[in-house]
């Protein structure tokens, strides 16, 4: 019966994990008006100007946003899920040093993989001018083609066109 509700435990535990996880991958089009994930605008967005120009990326250089949460759920469910795979392995004190070694090394793995989650833009824009943007991402590239949406002074979104 014990061996029964360990292995139920891990199952649910594990599939816990994976769903949780699918919330940790960046998208590439950073819109702060648009839910992660979808084509939608939330009502923040209705009745709202807005204005763009084009450009060409020059450079890009990935960034880290301190404080980021992203960062904060990958250390998290980078270290439950090496706890759980670790306490799959060995019987015992084995048991317990692999389930506590696999979750320092899940921890580590899941805040590395969540570093670079932003992009530091240099754009030459079609009217000649430089300028450099900040936006969540990283998958953007040298030579792309975007259009930078504006709300006033404040940029919405960078778009690859």
């Amino acid at each position: 019966m014990i061996k029964n509700a360990k292995k139920l435990t891990m199952t649910v535990a594990a599939g816990v994990l994976a769903l949780g996880m699918g919330g940790c991958v960046p998208y590439d089009l950073p819109n702060p008006f648009a839910p992660a994930g979808s084509a939608g605008v939330s009502t923040a967005a209705l009745n709202q100007e807005l204005t763009y120009e084009t450009g060409t990326i020059q450079s890009v250089r990935y960034v880290r946003v301190q404080g980021s949460n992203e960062q904060t759920a990958g250390t998290l469910l980078g270290a439950a899920t090496g706890a759980v795979l670790g306490h799959m392995i060995g019987k015992g004190k084995g048991q317990d040093l692999a389930t506590i070694g696999g979750g320092l090394l899940g921890a580590y793995v899941g805040s590395q993989v969540t570093q670079a989650n932003a992009s530091e833009l240099t754009i030459r824009t079609s009217t000649g001018r430089t300028v450099v943007i900040i936006v969540k991402g990283t998958g953007y590239r040298p030579g792309q083609q975007v259009r930078i949406v504006k709300s006033g002074s404040r940029v919405v979104s960078v778009e690859p066109l």
